[in-house]
């Protein structure tokens, strides 16, 4: 049973704050850490695999700190997302020289690249794989030493759609022999697909904690903003601000549309055709005005 703590936990370079008081504790099985582009994920995951060191708190594996201690090494294995690789060097090559670093052979080598299978392509330059490639022979690389902790950065950037089934087929099996795996996205749908636990981090902060279900429940019940154009914006906004699914609408005479907070997503998508035809009211635009992730993320961090 391995456990990594994250004890408030934070990291700033200069005055840019990119980890911000993060605690949580990731077990066995697979968690996902989800947000948005830009909200610290890499940089958590550089601190949990002991290659940054936290400015502040503590992480911790099985009790032992992370930072500084290279017999923890032995027990982690990383999928960073950046593609720092040796690309003169074969698959086989690449995946052998890990396994040296960790006094093991080609025996372990050529096992760690058929777990992922890439044996097919292990004797040509990783300068000629593709991007999915790259991933998987990264995937070997940290797989090699049989880690107990698996630490993996945007894993699926790059992968077509039978590389991505094969990828989770593997980390579904490595969480249920009792591994205990972490990998980052910023697609929950990607998430859902494969965590049983998921954390979400936005702007640096830990926003919300626990399975899909309740993360998608979470995002879906938040106050949804529209713009509504119609042929009679004034009429329909009186007709609508009555009802308890909106709780403000505003009249943007710039855009000559209706800015409308929805609270009640079921409710009001059945009310506005209802009321737009019950008043002989032509709708224009109806289009949601804040469906960037950062903005349902960044709703989860005020909630």
């Amino acid at each position: 049973m391995t456990t990594l703590t994250i004890d408030h936990v934070s990291r700033w370079f200069g005055n840019v704050v990119a980890v911000n008081d993060i605690t949580m504790t990731v077990g066995p099985g697979v968690t996902g850490l989800l947000g948005p582009n830009g909200a610290g994920k890499s940089t958590l995951i550089h601190m949990m695999g002991g290659f940054l060191a936290p400015s502040t708190g503590s992480v911790t594996l099985d009790g032992q700190p992370v930072w500084r201690n290279e017999q923890i090494y032995k027990r982690i294995g990383v999928v960073p997302e950046r593609e720092a690789m040796y690309d003169f060097l074969t698959g086989r090559e690449f995946v052998l020289a890990n396994a040296e670093l960790h006094s093991l052979g080609a025996k372990a080598a050529q096992r760690a690249l058929a777990t992922v299978e890439m044996e097919y392509a292990q004797d040509r330059k990783i300068s000629t794989y593709s991007k999915g490639m790259r991933q998987r022979v990264k995937m070997a690389s940290a797989l090699v030493h049989d880690p107990s902790l698996l630490l993996l950065d945007e894993p699926f950037n790059g992968m077509d759609p039978r590389q991505r089934m094969q990828l989770m087929e593997l980390l579904r099996r490595m969480g249920a022999e009792g591994r205990t795996v972490l990998f980052s996205s910023h697609i929950l749908e990607e998430v859902e697909q494969l965590a049983s636990h998921i954390e979400v981090i936005v702007a640096g902060r830990h926003a919300a904690s626990g399975d899909f279900r309740k993360i998608r429940r979470l995002m879906t019940d938040r106050p949804h903003r529209y713009l509504v154009r119609s042929s009679d914006d004034r009429a329909l906004a009186a007709a609508l601000i009555a009802d308890p699914s909106t709780s403000g609408i505003e009249v943007d005479l710039a855009e000559g549309a209706l800015r409308i907070q929805a609270v009640d997503f079921g409710r009001f998508t059945a009310l506005l055709p209802k009321v737009a035809r019950e008043h002989d009211i032509r709708l224009l635009t109806v289009s949601p005005s804040d469906e960037s992730l950062e903005s349902v993320f960044s709703y989860l961090v005020a909630a």
